[in-house]
């Protein structure tokens, strides 16, 4: 019988004989290491993502306040990450992150809100 190796860490695999790793932890080792490149994107995205949600979240507390475009650019935000678009019946169109939002209101002054469910 020929003897089967962990393809994660090469130790002798005991047990079934279509058993490929010896531990939980060698599995799923291995399945990340192969799942890795395919969500770097998508892991990236979703820090962009959360650090824009929280940047609205602190900067607008009571639920709508107005702030200048500045400010969100010196916590770190990226204007090109939203997760939806609002338009209202008069064209104006809010961007969100998730429930936080803003709205873009002139002379670089943005309305921050939050939508409620």
């Amino acid at each position: 019988m020929e003897e089967r190796k962990c393809l994660e860490c090469g130790q002798v695999v005991m047990g079934r004989s279509d058993k490929k790793f010896c531990s939980d932890a060698c599995r799923n080792a291995y399945n990340n290491k192969q799942l890795s490149p395919q969500y770097n994107n998508v892991r990236n995205v979703n820090n962009v993502l959360a650090r824009n949600r929280r940047i609205l979240e602190k900067l607008n507390a009571s639920g709508k306040t107005k702030t200048h475009r500045d400010k969100l650019v010196r916590e770190g935000f990226d204007f090109n990450f939203i997760t939806s678009n609002y338009e209202t019946k008069n064209g104006d169109v809010y961007r969100f992150c998730y429930e936080q939002g803003y709205l873009d209101i002139g002379n670089g002054f943005l309305l921050l809100v939050k939508r409620e469910d």
